[in-house]
C-alpha cells in the first residue's frame, strides 16, 4: 500500500530498481498546454552534480553510468492515464561517487504561460518499484503546491551501502534553471 508522503518523511527502499512517475491532466481550458518536467540531479559528497551529464532531464535522457534514464518529454500531459513522464533508476548501477539523487518537477515556461501547480489538474509525482509497478509513495502536487512552479519532490540517498528515500516536498517560485544553479 502506498504512503501519502509528508515533508521530511524517510522510508526504506530495499529495491534495486525504482521509478519516479510524474502525471497530470491536459489543460481543458483556454490557454497553453501544461508542460511539466521531471528531472534528476545526481550529487556527490559536495551536494553538486559531478558533471553536467549527471543532470538527467528531457535534453539529457540518460546518466553516463546508465543508472538514471528519462522516458522523454511529454509536453501536454495527454500521453497516458497514469505517468506522463518517468525517471527509472537502477540503484545497483549508480556511480560510486554519487551520494544522493534529487528529483524535481518544474513547469516549463511558467512565466510566459502564467501557470502554477494550482492550475494543473490531477498532478502528482510518485516513487514505485520499477519491477512490479507497486507504488511506494506519492505526492499530490496541486493541493500542497498551489502557487509554486517548481518542487523538490524527494531524494534517494546512501546510508552506508543502503539507499533510502526522503520526501522533501519543498516548493519554489522558479523553474528548472533554479535547480541547475543550485546543484551545478
Amino acid at each position: 500500500m502506498a504512503i501519502n508522503l509528508t515533508k521530511g518523511q524517510r522510508i526504506e527502499i530495499g529495491l534495486s530498481k525504482v521509478g519516479v512517475g510524474l502525471g497530470w491532466d491536459p489543460n481543458q481550458s483556454t490557454g497553453f498546454d501544461f508542460d511539466l518536467d521531471a528531472s534528476a540531479f545526481m550529487l556527490g559528497e559536495n551536494k553538486k552534480i559531478l558533471r553536467d551529464e549527471f543532470f538527467v532531464f528531457y535534453n539529457n535522457p540518460k546518466s553516463p553510468d546508465g543508472a538514471v534514464e528519462s522516458s522523454g518529454d511529454d509536453t501536454t500531459g495527454g500521453n497516458s492515464d497514469g505517468d506522463d513522464e518517468t525517471l527509472t533508476v537502477n540503484l545497483s548501477a549508480v556511480d560510486s561517487k554519487i551520494q544522493e539523487i534529487i528529483f524535481t518537477v518544474t513547469i516549463h515556461d511558467y512565466e510566459t504561460r502564467k501557470q502554477n501547480f494550482g492550475q494543473v489538474r490531477n498532478s502528482f509525482i510518485r516513487i514505485y518499484n520499477a519491477q512490479t509497478n507497486e507504488e511506494i509513495a506519492k505526492y499530490e502536487l496541486d493541493e500542497d503546491f498551489s502557487i509554486e512552479t517548481a518542487v523538490e519532490f524527494g531524494r534517494l540517498y546512501k546510508k552506508g551501502d543502503e539507499w533510502k528515500f526522503e520526501a522533501m516536498g519543498i516548493g519554489y517560485k522558479g523553474g528548472l534553471q533554479y535547480f541547475v544553479d543550485k546543484y551545478a
